[in-house]
């Protein structure tokens, strides 16, 4: 044989292996918690809030970027004055931006 097999060495022979594997289980979930998991849910909580308080003159921009001012809001729909004379109904969670006042007359 041109190339010999290579074996691998016992380690050392202590129980402290499975601890350890713990240990960088649960500091992984931790990690994988403050940074994907927290932030996730803090976003969800602001944007359900922002869509609880829309009201009639709020200026929006929905899903797919539409631009418009609300005229009326329902329990689940809300309806965009988009142009004038031109009305849509759309989902209230389809808001992902409440606009400052005015932002609609400088575009």
């Amino acid at each position: 044989m041109i190339i010999s097999p290579a074996y691998a060495q016992a380690g050392p022979g202590g129980s402290d292996g499975g601890l350890s594997t713990i240990i960088m289980f649960v500091g992984m979930g931790m990690i994988m918690y403050f940074l994907i998991f927290r932030p996730q849910q803090k976003k969800a909580k602001e944007q359900r809030a922002m869509v609880d308080a829309l009201q009639k003159g709020d200026e929006v921009i929905a899903a797919g970027g539409l631009v418009g001012k609300i005229t009326e809001v329902s329990d689940a729909y809300i309806t965009m004055e988009v142009a004038p004379g031109t009305e849509i109904r759309a989902q209230k969670f389809s808001v992902q931006t409440l606009l400052p006042k005015g932002t609609m007359k400088s575009i």
